[in-house]
């Protein structure tokens, strides 16, 4: 008996918009991608409550001493993969605070291992070796909604307690109905049919920068909209660290970059310092006690009995 053909999800249906984009010049081409894309955003747009009340999951438990682990197959792990490395050097966290998992391992980020994404319980044995518990939070990446790898990975997490969400673009999908949270940007069918790198995975790039950031932002590890957690670890963001220590000091150019240089090199103990007059062994006290963020460490050695910690 044949197994009966899966009825295409919205993300691998044909698009009525783009069928003669093969005879169009180069600039039709591009021209009716950038119509496209202009759907992504509106798309985004209408699942903003599903992205906040994500946020604040994910905010709850990185706050208690949990992680974040993202998880998909192909152009969505490799997306996820993306965001969790992104994390440390923009606000300083451990690199382990924010995980990516995708199938087929690390190879994949860089060569196509479809193959993998059909093993349901492979996901769940990735996260189980990355030791995730209840006190974590795992967001599943899927841009079709039923991916097997992923739903697996979703449903062994949150059996185990953890908070789960799903970002996908096929409403209504399987993995919508494991998760938690479901947010589903729904951006129809792709410029070339079948291909989520393109609209769907703008889309899932666009939610990932909310959840990471806003979580982060909620966590303290920024100062107003200054990356006050930075590891200036090249020209470039020197440059940028010695522009936010001037900012939040009011020291000139010149003497921000020797303060930066007193402090090791190392902008979060540089502010400390700066701000409150303290000694290098006490910043890094204070950091140490305030879990790295800058505005709680200052208002303790201050002495201010106003908190930073973030309102929920």
């Amino acid at each position: 008996m044949k197994k009966e053909i899966e009825s295409p999800s919205i993300t691998e249906q044909e698009n009525p918009r783009t069928a003669q984009i093969d005879q169009l010049p180069t600039a039709g081409i591009v021209q009716l991608m950038n119509e496209e894309d202009q759907r992504v955003a509106e798309a985004v747009r209408l699942v903003l409550p599903n992205i906040a009340a994500a946020v604040d999951k994910i905010f709850e438990r990185l706050r208690d001493g949990g992680r974040l682990f993202y998880i998909g197959t192909g152009t969505s792990g490799r997306l996820g993969v993306l965001d969790a490395s992104e994390c440390p050097p923009t606000f300083g966290v451990p690199p382990n605070l924010v995980q990516g998992v995708i199938a087929g391992g690390y190879d994949a980020c860089f060569r196509a291992v479809e193959a993998s994404e059909d093993d349901r319980e492979a996901g769940a044995r990735d996260l189980e070796k990355r030791g995730v518990t209840g006190g974590d939070a795992v967001v599943g990446i899927a841009a079709s909604g039923r991916t097997p790898y992923t739903i697996g990975a979703v449903e062994y997490a949150r059996t185990g307690g953890a908070f789960t969400a799903a970002v996908t673009c096929a409403p209504d999908s399987e993995i919508t109905h494991a998760a938690e949270v479901a947010i589903v940007p729904v951006v129809g069918p792709e410029v070339i049919a079948g291909s989520t790198r393109l609209k769907a995975g703008t889309a899932q790039k666009l939610v990932l920068n909310m959840l990471s950031t806003a979580t982060m932002i909620r966590l303290g590890y920024t100062s107003g909209n200054r990356m006050s957690n930075l590891l200036p670890r090249n020209t470039k963001l020197q440059a940028r660290a010695i522009r936010i220590l001037s900012q939040e000091t009011n020291l000139d150019e010149n003497a921000a970059r020797v303060a930066l240089e007193a402090a090791g090199g190392d902008l979060r103990r540089a502010l400390v310092i700066n701000r409150t007059g303290c000694s290098a062994r006490e910043a890094e006290a204070a950091l140490a006690e305030a879990k790295g963020v800058v505005p709680r460490a200052i208002a303790h050695l201050l002495g201010s009995s106003k908190s930073h910690e973030p309102q929920n």
